[in-house]
């Protein structure tokens, strides 16, 4: 994943830039009559692109962006759902079905990337639901389908980036993603427990972006019809 340079590093580059440009002008010399050193220019990591303190570009090692590893949006589908694909070596680019949930205010809260399964198993869809660090992890991840009873699903883990949780879907809850208009997906406030957060998940192109990502992980490269 692409580095950013961080606000404490550009500070202390700024920093650095004004004391050398002062120095300059003012003709100081260092302290016991020592040279002044000058700061080497720094170095782009692979895949991020420099800047200093008066605008000049440092570039971007070419290749970086679309390198192995790397991330890319095949296709939209509906208002909210995009398939997101990684670059592999051997072209076979894995690929997701994901969504940005937000709150009624539109702030983003919550997300998740649904993928297929191979065929065979109890479970014919996996997901990734990830959560802010604030969540209540002893209250679970609820999820339902417009009016059906909503399924529990404990959190797995948690990182700097929020709280995990890997969930399994059978077919039949595959399709009834696929009928539905609506899910709500449901989380626990740690700072309010006795409130909840309901996030809408809206199911609009799933079908048409879910038939894709089965096509693309089947390594089919017909294009998916979008609604």
């Amino acid at each position: 994943m692409t580095q950013k340079i961080t606000a404490l590093s550009l500070a202390l580059a700024l920093c650095l830039a004004t004391a050398a440009t002062a120095q300059d002008a003012t003709g100081d010399a260092a302290p016991d009559g020592a040279a002044a050193e000058t700061p080497a220019p720094a170095t782009p990591a692979e895949g991020e692109t420099g800047t200093v303190a008066n605008d000049l570009s440092l570039g971007t090692v070419e290749g970086a962006e679309d390198g192995p590893g790397s991330q890319y949006v095949e296709a939209t589908f509906g208002t909210a759902w995009e398939q997101r694909c990684i670059r592999t070596e051997d072209g076979s680019n894995p690929c997701q079905l994901y969504q940005l949930l937000k709150d009624a205010e539109g702030n983003s809260v919550a997300e998740i990337s649904l993928f297929n399964l191979p065929e065979g198993g109890e479970a014919a869809a996996g997901a990734t639901i990830v959560a802010p660090l604030e969540t209540l992890l002893t209250e679970n991840i609820r999820l339902k389908v417009d009016d059906s009873a909503a399924k529990i699903y404990p959190f797995t883990w948690c990182s700097p980036i929020g709280c995990v949780a890997r969930v399994g879907f059978t077919a039949d809850e595959v399709a009834q993603f696929k009928r539905g208009a609506k899910a709500t997906l449901t989380i626990v406030p740690v700072v309010a427990p006795d409130q909840k957060v309901d996030l809408d998940l809206d199911l609009g192109g799933f079908t048409a972006g879910y038939d894709a990502i089965v096509a693309a992980n089947a390594g089919d490269a017909t294009p998916a019809t979008q609604p």
